[in-house]
């Protein structure tokens, strides 16, 4: 028997350390992976009620037919309590999932060193800590890794196996192996700050608080335009209520602080007055809305104008394709089709990345009834009309009486890049930072963000779909208007776009 091999191992046993609601969700999937699982908790009574809460579980899907009761009685019948720590000697691997706080860690693998075989693997489920400064106290740092699951554990198929600065290789390869037979998807992660998912999300949020900050669009109008237009499960707002504040915003304060203040992390005083309000979401019954009976009160949108007098339409500044789809939806809109507008016609300009108002004078187009429309993720579902301060109430109106009422439109003010177009781009540009940092690769990014955040489609995945050339272009035109760190393109992104290659092409290494 190999160290490689230990998962191999006919008799294997994990140990797992902690039995709270991410210890209890281990358990399970160990147990109902076929593996023997001693658990300990210094709680009294805390590992008897966890094993009697796997097992209610276990039964439940069998009742679901999720699982043959046999199945779960088995299941159950692998999980046995250890009385005191030192009982954990015979097992192979544990999993710690106790309190986080880097002292405790430190002080529960100095006490596990002692007690287990020098061939056994000591792993923590930490979502935020270190490896190696977990690592960094013990006797034998290279047996020390990461195996991060996600809440609910038995729903959510992904685990991290990270290794810190001196784990060995065949610990990585030995608790991808586990996670495996734990039926999880594992995916392997450098140790950084936030691992691989919590790193990803830096974007989808984040770039919606600074949206909102700006003044350019509600939390509902951005929810509606992530979820309708652009095809996230959630809209940010939601996700936001949902996590809750006080562990939302936390997160985007020690992230921003571990990257050494990295601009495209900077956290929003917006996030943080709610957490010092108490409004921390649905847990609290307000957040960025209020809650009745745990449903969201989501104001209505506003009704559409009553038909006014009728104005033309010129299309400007847009592709083919987006000009096609436009003529084929507005059909309540007379078309003009000369180089220029006339006088009076209301004037409609697709930007990839620019704001109204710079586009409006590149174009030297008239201010006052010139609006633009995002062409980013198609027209054919929700639109997305933007407006200038220069633009009268008249062509506002004029804009949304273009669409027929069956068709939802959201109006937004000025911005560079639109809602959807600034946070698809900034999903990307994380995800693209991630694999010129070396963190994960390519694939793996992309799986993360698919299993870790229900994505219909990764960072990488996404920027190939949208275009390497337009996601750059909307980045670059953010970082020309407001000349902030924050919106410059990862190297990753631009050289592949340059270079016409797909964001998941690996770099050739010599």
């Amino acid at each position: 028997m190999t160290m490689t091999s230990l998962v191999e191992k006919p008799d294997l046993v994990v140990g797992v350390v902690g039995t709270g609601t991410m210890g209890r969700g281990i358990i399970q999937v160990t147990a109902a992976g076929g593996i023997p699982v001693m658990i300990y908790d210094s709680k009294t009574g805390a590992a008897e009620d966890a094993r009697t809460f796997v097992s209610t579980m276990l039964q439940r899907l069998a009742e679901k037919q999720k699982m043959t009761p046999d199945d779960a009685k088995a299941a159950t019948d692998r999980i046995t309590i250890a009385k005191e720590l030192k009982d954990l000697a015979a097992c192979d691997i544990i999993v710690e999932v106790i309190v986080e706080k880097l002292d405790a860690k430190q002080a529960l693998f100095g006490e596990l060193e002692k007690i287990v075989r020098p061939d056994a693997i000591l792993a923590s489920n930490t979502s935020s800590l270190s490896i190696t400064s977990i690592a960094s106290r013990c006797q034998h740092p290279e047996r020390i890794g990461g195996l991060h699951f996600f809440n609910p554990v038995p729903l959510m198929k992904l685990v991290e196996v990270i290794g810190g600065a001196r784990t060995a290789p065949w610990v990585i390869e030995n608790l991808t192996n586990l996670g495996k037979r734990m039926t999880r998807q594992p995916v392997v992660v450098a140790d950084s700050p936030g691992f691989l998912v919590n790193h990803i999300g830096r974007a989808f949020v984040p770039e919606s608080l600074r949206i909102l900050d700006e003044g350019i669009a509600s939390p509902s109008q951005i929810d509606d335009i992530m979820r309708d237009a652009a095809g996230f499960r959630m809209g940010p707002f939601q996700l936001f209520d949902m996590v809750g504040a006080d562990v939302a915003h936390p997160v985007m304060e020690s992230l921003y602080d571990q990257f050494y203040q990295e601009p495209m992390y900077r956290p929003s005083p917006t996030a943080r007055r709610l957490v010092e309000a108490g409004m921390l979401g649905r847990k609290t019954g307000a957040g960025f809305y209020r809650y009745q009976d745990g449903n969201a009160d989501v104001p209505a949108e506003p009704a559409r104008p009553a038909p006014g007098e009728k104005v033309a339409v010129w299309l400007g500044g847009m592709d083919q394709n987006s000009a096609s789809t436009l003529r084929t939806l507005l059909t309540n809109a007379t078309i003009e089709s000369g180089e220029k507008p006339s006088d009076t016609a209301l004037c409609v300009i697709a930007p990839i990345g620019k704001d109204l108002a710079s586009a409006i004078a590149s174009e030297q187009l008239d201010p006052s009834r010139t609006i633009a429309i995002d062409p980013l993720f198609g027209l054919d579902k929700r639109c997305t009309i933007m407006t200038s301060p220069a633009t009268t109430p008249r062509y506002r109106e004029a804009a949304l009486a273009m669409f027929d009422a069956g068709h939802p439109v959201t109006v937004i003010n000025d911005s560079p890049g639109f809602v959807a177009q600034r946070i698809a781009a900034m999903i990307v540009n994380v995800g693209c930072t991630i694999a010129q940092l070396g963190i994960s690769p390519p694939a793996d990014i992309d799986l993360g963000a698919r299993l870790g955040l229900g994505y219909a489609l990764g960072p990488l995945e996404l920027g190939d779909r949208l275009g390497p050339g337009r996601v750059l272009t909307i980045l670059d035109a953010l970082y020309a208007f407001y000349h902030e760190p924050r919106y410059r393109a990862s190297p990753w992104l631009r050289r592949r776009a340059n270079l016409g290659l797909s964001l998941r092409a690996p770099e050739q290494m010599a």
